[in-house]
């Protein structure tokens, strides 16, 4: 039993093997043009006067080179570095220490203070409303302190 179902099954892969190959054409493929299509079904009607262009198709098997896509920034506001923000509380005259991007707890005192002095929530944050009062002062080099 276990013969006659293993020759089955080599038949099978035979046949389908052998049926399955595409038939080989003698002739070359010719591309179609408008003159050929013109004269298909009725062989004694004539081409019209004018001339198309003939349009060729090529294909390459080549891999064409992908360019590198760059990530888009992230949507919303703009979000400040450590060093901005600093740089802004220094020359403000709310922060003292050194400019060195970290915010710490210092910072984050100046960063109340400043909200306090503008009117604003003090939760030591610098979310957008905070930014836009402060990057007034995010241009300009640090300096010293504005005593107050």
């Amino acid at each position: 039993m276990k013969r006659l179902l293993s020759f089955g099954v080599v038949v099978l892969v035979l046949v389908a093997l052998s049926g399955c190959g595409k038939k080989q054409e003698t002739e070359e493929l010719q591309p179609i043009t408008m003159e050929s299509l013109s004269t298909v079904g009725s062989p004694t009607q004539s081409a019209p006067d004018f001339k198309v262009p003939e349009t060729k198709i090529l294909t390459t098997n080549v891999a064409t080179p992908v360019k590198e896509v760059l990530p888009l920034p992230p949507a919303g506001p703009y979000k400040p570095t450590g060093i901005e923000i600093q740089t802004a509380l220094k020359n403000a005259g709310f922060y003292a220490g050194n400019i060195d991007g970290k915010i710490g707890p210092k910072s984050k005192k100046a960063i109340e203070d400043f909200q306090k002095a503008n009117g604003l929530k003090a939760d030591g944050k610098v979310g957008p409303k905070t930014w836009e009062a402060m990057s007034k002062y995010s241009s300009s080099v640090a300096s010293e302190p504005i005593k107050r």
